[in-house]
């Protein structure tokens, strides 16, 4: 009778724990293969927190955000672009927060203020996932800058992520805007529009179809370009001339979370070395200078390659810019998934 007792006494005091387990809802546009062992590194580090993950593309979890802000879904954002979170810091919906590495973090890649609304994570680039099987049976030459890809040769060839869904299509759009001048750079995106076969709402899938052979040519971004390649793809990894868009993941606390502290703890966890330690496996620049190693894929100067990106300029103005590429030329995007 005495061991029941105390095995029953056991188990209600493991249930009584679980149960006492703080649950945070933490929204994110991290690829889907990261979330588990970003979780698993935490959790380890907080057992009495629990991390309930909402996943989306980053327009789409940006959009959610923003239609949420009169009634807070989120605690935390851990792994969507700062020109998203600068949007939202603008609408007054983030919680400025200073983690306990902030100092450890470049200047470059977290928000100015201080404390900031916002601490970034990883830097993820423009990049051309080139097929060259694929090339090679249609007679295509390989592109070397953003204008080759304007060639009448590549009509249909092309697939790219629609900026209004995606962080990557957003930072190819805005950095061609700073990069040609607008008027130039609608320009050369009118050109660009005849050669593309499909706009996705993701980010990575242009890699994924290109490694496919669905499409000789994908506009995407280094992580999938970087893993495909090392599953055995048939992809080259084009990092266009004329310098490279480019996006830091970053971190922030949603303002009004009943969560507060550990939603801080959180916040405190993706800054730090630790965590810097598990990004490095997926990017080859970090938040914090020093730890992050070359990717043999990629060139030495690839953090070098990247274009000096105002931010501020690129949230400011992204209501009106995905309004105009809307216009434009939304008619060969993929359908909405229901």
């Amino acid at each position: 009778m005495f061991k029941r007792t105390a095995l029953a006494a056991l188990l209600a005091g493991i249930s009584l724990h679980a149960s006492a387990a703080t649950e945070l809802t933490v929204y994110t546009a991290l690829e889907v293969e990261q979330l588990k062992p970003y979780q698993q590194a935490f959790e380890r580090q907080h057992p009495d927190i629990r991390i309930k993950w909402v996943r989306d593309s980053t327009g789409i979890i940006t959009a959610k955000l923003l239609a949420e802000k009169d009634r807070p879904q989120a605690d935390v954002v851990w792994g969507l672009a700062g020109s998203s979170l600068a949007i939202l810091d603008q609408q007054g919906m983030l919680q400025a927060y200073a983690p306990a590495e902030l100092d450890k973090i470049g200047e470059k890649y977290r928000d100015a203020a201080n404390p900031p609304a916002w601490v970034g994570m990883d830097v993820w680039a423009a990049t051309l996932c080139f097929n060259r099987i694929e090339a090679e049976k249609q007679g295509l030459p390989k592109p070397t800058r953003w204008e080759d890809l304007t060639d009448p040769v590549y009509q249909g060839k092309i697939v790219m992520p629609n900026p209004a869904s995606s962080g990557t299509g957003y930072l190819d759009v805005s950095a061609w805007l700073q990069t040609f001048g607008e008027p130039q750079g609608w320009a050369y995106m009118d050109k660009l529009h005849q050669n593309i076969g499909q706009y996705t709402h993701s980010g990575s899938k242009p890699c994924k179809l290109a490694a496919a052979g669905e499409f000789p040519i994908g506009i995407s971004f280094e992580y999938p370009a970087v893993q495909l390649q090392r599953k055995g793809a048939p992809l080259d990894i084009v990092l266009p001339k004329e310098g490279l868009g480019w996006e830091i993941e970053a971190t922030a606390i949603v303002k009004g979370t009943e969560q507060l502290a550990a939603a801080q703890k959180l916040a405190d966890f993706a800054a730090s070395r630790q965590a810097m330690e598990l990004y490095k496996a997926n990017f080859a620049v970090l938040a914090q200078p020093g730890i992050a190693e070359p990717f043999q894929e990629l060139p030495a100067d690839y953090e070098q390659r990247l274009i000096n990106n105002d931010f501020a300029w690129a949230s400011q103005n992204r209501d009106r810019i995905l309004a105009e590429w809307r216009r434009r030329y939304d008619g060969k995007s993929e359908p909405v998934a229901q």
